[in-house]
């Protein structure tokens, strides 16, 4: 019985690491998150300059099928209101997805996808996605998947700002934000859900960050991470390689949920990172108290941790914002940024956004609708010190 217990433990550590291995190709050990870009602007930018000056990988906007919010003059988050899992998107269709990955692949840049499968949309006026799917929003009906009434939580609730300290349940079953919250648990989701992800795989993707992990039962989690393909080799994985998976899961102490019941599953987005980070270069804190930075600060083991200083939410003051640093204070950002290239803790993420005066505002468009494409600067680089220069001390292309 000891020996049997002895194999099962090991088992669920060697899956575990699997998927905490970001496979970047040989000498690169950073990500980038293009927000809002194309994919023919992304496929380019890895040509000219990623693959070039030696970046590890990308994460993308989510490349589902998203509801086109037009009363709200398309904000950012339109992009986390599932129609269906088809790939079309204001960043692209399917085949310019495809050619992306294939052609940031072949200059080693990794692919990691934006995977939004916490929910669908919630209830608005609107009702046409970006590929021309509708839905009945009052009937939890979703043609396009299809998904059903039956595939989401019942009985119908929604989170409310109590629940993060004391109720669990609520906070996993419930919807977040209106969103209208699958189950997990149901047979037919995970297959959806499952497909949706395998064809990614198969398309060439190295991994997925989970929007919303926090929001979905960590053992449902497991069955679908555990049924998904391993990466694809005819884009230059190796045998055997699991995809790379960070999941969403805000925790800075003090609620019913917490990240550490994630990271037997895979890798975990640490907020912590960035906030205490910030504080300490605006001298929240002093400079030389980092010099035991890492877990004796309360953050996650460092092979647990996907690690940043502002990302597409926090920069907004959405999830663990506040006090983040951002561009808008380019001298501590910059050496925020610094510190955390040359720290040799977790798996480290740049921001290259655009740049906004509302908090909801999507990405620069034109008068139908197309995203913009980025403006690129003309800049010089010759050292390690300007890799990171074009996405940090730049990066906000848009205007």
């Amino acid at each position: 019985m000891r020996m049997i217990r002895s194999i099962l433990f090991l088992s669920a550590v060697t899956l575990a690491l699997a998927f905490k291995n970001p496979h970047y190709a040989t000498g690169r050990t950073t990500m980038v998150h293009l927000f809002e870009w194309k994919w023919d602007d992304i496929a380019a930018e890895c040509e000219r300059f990623l693959g070039p000056r030696g970046f590890g990988g990308i994460q993308i906007s989510p490349p589902n099928e998203n509801l086109v919010i037009w009363s709200r003059n398309r904000p950012w988050w339109e992009r986390y209101q599932p129609m269906s899992y088809r790939l079309v998107t204001r960043s692209g269709n399917e085949q310019q997805f495809a050619n992306m990955v294939r052609r940031c692949n072949n200059v080693g840049v990794r692919i990691y996808v934006d995977a939004i499968i916490n929910h669908m949309t919630g209830t608005w006026n609107e009702n046409v996605g970006t590929g021309g799917s509708t839905a009945n929003f009052g009937n939890w009906h979703y043609p396009a998947v299809p998904y059903g009434r039956n595939d989401f939580n019942w009985p119908h609730c929604v989170i409310q700002g109590h629940d993060y300290a004391c109720c669990a349940d609520r906070v996993r079953n419930c919807e977040l934000s209106g969103l209208k919250d699958l189950n997990q648990r149901s047979e037919h989701v995970r297959t959806m859900i499952v497909n949706y992800m395998n064809r990614l795989i198969d398309m060439g993707v190295a991994g997925f960050r989970i929007d919303a992990a926090k929001h979905m039962w960590p053992s449902d989690l497991r069955v679908i991470y555990d049924r998904l393909r391993n990466l694809n080799t005819a884009h230059g994985f190796p045998s055997g390689a699991r995809p790379y998976i960070y999941q969403e899961v805000i925790d800075l102490g003090g609620e019913a949920i917490s990240r550490n019941e994630y990271t037997p599953l895979a890798a975990v987005t640490e907020f912590r990172f960035g906030m205490e980070l910030s504080r300490a270069f605006t001298r929240g804190n002093q400079l030389r108290w980092l010099v035991n930075w890492g877990p004796q600060w309360g953050l996650l083991g460092s092979g647990d941790a996907l690690t940043f200083i502002d990302n597409h939410d926090n920069q907004r003051g959405h999830g663990a914002g506040g006090n983040i640093l951002t561009h808008k204070r380019p001298k501590e950002y910059k050496g925020a940024i610094a510190f955390m290239l040359a720290h040799p803790y977790g798996k480290p993420q740049l921001m290259s956004s655009f740049s906004f005066h509302d908090t909801e505002a999507g990405p620069p468009m034109d008068g139908s609708g197309n995203i913009i494409s980025p403006s690129i600067n003309s800049v010089s680089v010759g050292n390690k010190c300007a890799t990171y220069l074009r996405f940090t001390f730049l990066l906000f292309y848009f205007t």
